[in-house]
Order: structure tokens, then sequence, then C-alpha cells
């Protein structure tokens, strides 16, 4: 068990207390379908990973979920949280009041929930995902002011 999923268990009991709750990973990064950089378009898949299997499982295609894809002429800049905003009120009800799910293994209902661990994307992503600027004075998240 990683670090972050120890801090998320003692931080948020009653998630970790059922075993069946889902945590996962966010990941978009965008392409130009055509191969041409002469051609402007831009797909932006949008990913969620399952991190609570086991490691061999987790980064399997199966395993993964498309949750949309975002088109366009371009990129889709600081607007992006419009597009990610149906996805983003779907895990904000995962996360609080859960989902009613069938576990076949069990034979039985239970409320699912899940949490979104981090996000997995290349600088440029990062900024349009999170709304920080990832250009000038305080470009750095992790050093922020402290950089000379």
């Amino acid at each position: 068990m990683g670090r972050c999923d120890v801090r998320c268990d003692s931080m948020h009991p009653h998630f970790s207390a059922e075993s069946r709750n889902v945590r996962l990973g966010l990941c978009t990064d965008g392409f130009n379908p055509f191969r041409s950089f002469a051609a402007p378009y831009s797909c932006w898949p949008v990913i969620l990973t399952v991190y609570n299997l086991p490691p061999g499982m987790c980064m399997r295609l199966e395993f993964m979920f498309l949750s949309m894809v975002i088109p366009g002429p371009s990129s889709p800049g600081r607007n992006i949280d419009v597009c990610l905003r149906p996805l983003i009120d779907e895990l904000t009800q995962l996360w609080s009041s859960g989902a009613l799910t069938y576990d076949i293994s069990r034979k039985q209902n239970f409320v699912m929930r899940a949490a979104l661990m981090w996000t997995i994307n290349d600088f440029p992503a990062y900024g349009m995902v999170s709304g920080w600027s990832t250009h000038g004075k305080l470009a750095c998240p992790y050093f922020m002011e402290n950089i000379h």
C-alpha cells in the first residue's frame, strides 16, 4: 500500500472500511488524430484508471475507462473545466454519497464510493486540468514562490 493510500485511509476511515470502494487516477493529454501539424485538430481523451487492483492489473486496458473525448480545432485550454464538469459532478457524487452497485461475487448490492487520488499528465496538460499557470514566475506547483 502506498503512502497516499495510507494517508487516505487514516483521514477517511469510512471510505477505507469498504474494500470494494474504488481509488481512481485521471489521465489526459491531447494529440492530433491526423498525424499532421498542418491539419488544425485536437483530441483529448480523458481516461480513468482503477488503482486499488493488483499492480499487474491496474495498467491493463480492460481496467482503464475512457470517460470522454474532448474534440476540437485546438486544445481546450482553460475551457477544459467546462468539458470536465459532468465528470467532476459524477466523481463528487461517488465520493460523497456513492452509487448502489451489485457485487456478483457476494451476490449482493452495496453502496460503492470512489476517490480520485491523482491526475497523470504532462506539464502543459497539468496546467489546463489544474488551472495552475505553468509559465512565468510561479510555474512550478511544488516549489511555487520558493524558487530563486
